[in-house]
């Protein structure tokens, strides 16, 4: 059985749930090792005591008997009702449903009715933080395949700053990215991949577009993929020629701020703590106000998990977790400027999935 089931399962009886409902297709592919993405279909996995079953499209019932660590495979086809095939699974246990657990989170308006209307269930539990918990520590299985996404993170950084000269737009550069990826075997990425030239970084969230590089400005890739089912993401700002003193100035903050945060990575500092860190290297040299965000977030199967390392939390850091650091400062209409590693947390500091140099690198001159 999968592991982090079996966790998952005890930590259900020790909450005395009748029946967990999950439906979200990173999280089942988590605790069955069954990856899927079934669009409006409805995939979702059942615990019911110490038993379980997975509910799949038809069209995906082949795929996951194959892998799935769950053995009771219960499909529908799309002729078919999946809710009427659902109450009528659920009435074979003989037994009632009335504490269920969901995640508020992710849990449609439609498919909460459906779960109700199915189970007659009097009280329902947000069992998101359980998640979390199981989540939070990485196994070593999950680490090696986070690093395998992290090498190739590394790998689309080196094929963007390759992709630069002048004239290029940002779109196109992403375009050679992701295609390069693909014939290397990564078919996704962990989120649309950013790339933003000089004053267009100025926005933390910018959308890459028809803008055309210039020499002497800054570029900032934000990008990573998904390897055996697990995301990285880094950042990086390259300058395409020579930049001026004062961006190279605000370049040395931001790098300073990253390193110092990643340098006191331990087991037993909190995630506030590591923000404050940061923050306080860019609040001193003036640019607070230029901060907008917060340090960092955890990484796993998806970008974007527990914890949040912002101002003020107080999640004591743990050996196992993986999470950013991305520090960055936008001043609107002028330039960006971000750096990001994300990393593994070690009995005594961090190993950073990626390994891009951080130091401000004229990718013009290399290529000269």
């Amino acid at each position: 059985m999968n592991p982090a089931l079996q966790r998952l399962k005890q930590k259900i009886q020790d909450q005395k749930l009748d029946l967990l409902y999950i439906d979200d297709p990173n999280l089942i592919g988590y605790f069955t090792d069954f990856e899927s993405e079934p669009h409006e279909r409805l995939l979702a996995l059942f615990i019911i005591n110490n038993e379980e079953f997975l509910f799949t499209p038809f069209l995906e019932a082949s795929d996951a008997k194959n892998v799935s660590t769950v053995s009771d495979i219960i499909s529908y086809k799309d002729e078919e009702t999946p809710w009427e095939i659902i109450q009528a699974k659920l009435k074979s246990y003989g037994k009632s449903f009335q504490k269920i657990g969901i995640i508020e989170s992710s849990l449609t308006v439609d498919r909460y009715k459906q779960l109700l209307a199915v189970t007659n269930a009097s009280e329902t539990i947000d069992i998101s933080n359980t998640l979390q918990s199981i989540q939070l520590i990485k196994s070593e299985a999950e680490f090696n395949k986070m690093t395998i996404a992290g090498k190739m993170a590394d790998k689309a950084l080196e094929i963007g700053a390759n992709a630069l000269k002048v004239g290029i737009s940002e779109q196109a550069v992403v375009a050679e990215i992701e295609y390069q990826l693909k014939k290397l075997g990564i078919s996704e990425m962990s989120f649309q991949t950013m790339v933003l030239f000089g004053d267009h970084a100025g926005s933390p969230h910018g959308t890459p577009g028809s803008r055309k590089l210039k020499e002497n400005e800054l570029v900032l890739f934000d990008l990573g993929v998904v390897a055996e089912g697990y995301t990285s993401d880094v950042t990086r700002t390259f300058a395409f020629g020579e930049v001026s003193s004062e961006i190279a100035s605000i370049y040395e903050v931001v790098l300073k701020a990253q390193e110092k945060a990643q340098a006191a990575v331990k087991p037993g500092i909190t995630t506030g703590e590591l923000d404050n860190i940061a923050r306080t290297v860019i609040e001193e040299a003036g640019y607070g106000d230029y901060f907008t965000h917060r340090l960092g977030h955890g990484l796993g199967k998806t970008v974007h998990e527990f914890p949040s390392l912002s101002k003020g939390s107080t999640m004591e850091i743990k050996e196992g977790m993986c999470f950013s650091l991305e520090p960055g400062i936008y001043i609107e209409n002028k330039v960006g400027i971000r750096i990001e590693d994300c990393v593994y947390v070690t009995a005594d500091g961090c190993i950073p999935f990626t390994t891009t140099r951080k130091t401000l690198t004229n990718v013009q001159s290399q290529k000269k």
